[in-house]
C-alpha cells in the first residue's frame, strides 16, 4: 500500500531528530566524551535498529560503524608503536610519525563527522568513505 505525503514527512522528521543524535554523539565521542559518548551511541542504535525510519537506521549504523572503526585503528596504531618501543626504536622520528599519524586520523574523522551531522540536520543520509556500508534505497540523498 502505497504511504501518502504526510506520512512520508512525518518519518523523515522522526528519522531526523534520531539521525542528528547519532552523528551528535558519535563527534562527541570524539571531542569530548570519548567512551562515554559510544556507548550511549551503542545504546541507541540497540533500542532502534531495525525499527527506526531510513534516514535515522542509515546515520545510526554508520556511526556506529565509525566509531568502531577509528577505534580500531587506534589500537591497531598503539599496537604498532608498543611493538616498535619493545624492539627497542626510541628515536624522535618515531613519535614525530605517531603525533602527526593521530592527529590527521583523528581530524579526518572529525571533520567527516561534521559533515555526517550537517547532513543529518538536512535531513539527508550519509555514508562514511571508509567505514560506512551502502545507503538504503529509501533513504533521502
Amino acid at each position: 500500500m502505497p504511504r501518502s505525503a504526510t506520512e512520508s514527512v512525518q518519518d523523515t522528521q522522526a528519522g531526523q531528530g534520531l539521525a542528528i543524535a547519532a552523528e551528535s554523539l558519535y563527534v562527541a565521542n570524539l571531542l569530548i566524551l570519548p567512551l562515554f559518548a559510544f556507548l550511549a551511541l551503542l545504546l541507541l542504535y540497540l533500542k532502534h535498529n531495525g525499527k527506526a525510519p531510513p534516514l535515522a537506521q542509515s546515520h545510526l549504523e554508520q556511526t556506529v560503524r565509525a566509531g568502531i572503526g577509528i577505534a580500531l585503528m587506534f589500537m591497531t596504531a598503539a599496537a604498532i608503536v608498543v611493538l616498535l618501543r619493545m624492539q627497542g626504536m626510541e628515536d624522535m622520528n618515531l613519535w614525530m610519525i605517531v603525533v602527526l599519524a593521530f592527529t590527521i586520523m583523528h581530524a579526518s574523522m572529525v571533520l567527516l563527522g561534521v559533515i555526517g551531522l550537517a547532513r543529518a540536520m538536512a535531513g539527508k543520509c550519509w555514508r562514511y568513505p571508509l567505514f560506512g556500508k551502502a545507503l538504503p534505497r529509501d533513504c533521502p540523498y
